[in-house]
């Protein structure tokens, strides 16, 4: 069961890495809308900042199971590999479990209503902004199961 959690959450992080493309392209193409086109600018950064918001939230998650977070680690690193593993054991169920269980537990009611309602966008009404929101629960959840699964993971798992 963890390895198939384990690759689910894989499979999950390596297809939400296509979102870089649309999103930079969204981005991109913002001013000749705005400066040629004269519309459409507003529309693709919001739908640019629906995107960004899921990529960022699976990008999270594949650096935490990649372990490339940026980290000031000038004392651990000269620390045996087994008392860092442990640590990052330790840290990801004593810190980062109860963390992602407490923003699934105060943004659902957020999150909820704005996905009954199709929540758009407050300055442009363009639809999309629930997407913003359910990135962030998304990226909570995976971080729980993150969190759960690390102590489980084993050495080969972490490379990819």
């Amino acid at each position: 069961m963890v390895r198939t959690v384990d690759r689910l959450i894989g499979a999950i992080t390596a297809a939400g890495s296509v979102l870089v493309l649309p999103v930079s392209l969204l981005l991109f193409l913002q001013w000749p809308l705005r400066e040629w086109v004269q519309a459409y600018s507003r529309e693709a950064n919001d739908l640019a900042q629906s995107l960004f918001a899921l990529y960022v939230a699976l990008a999270i998650t594949c650096a935490t199971r990649r372990h490339t977070h940026l980290a000031s680690d000038a004392l651990a690193q000269r620390y045996p590999s087994g008392v860092r593993r442990t640590l990052v054991r330790v840290g990801s169920l004593a810190v980062v479990a109860p963390w992602a269980l407490f923003v699934l537990h105060a943004s659902w009611p957020i999150v909820a209503q704005s996905v009954r309602q199709l929540e758009s966008f407050p300055e442009t009404y363009n639809p999309g902004y629930f997407v913003i929101k359910v990135a962030l629960f998304l990226l909570a959840l995976l971080a729980l199961l993150q969190a759960v699964l690390e102590p489980f993971r084993d050495s080969d798992a972490q490379a990819r």
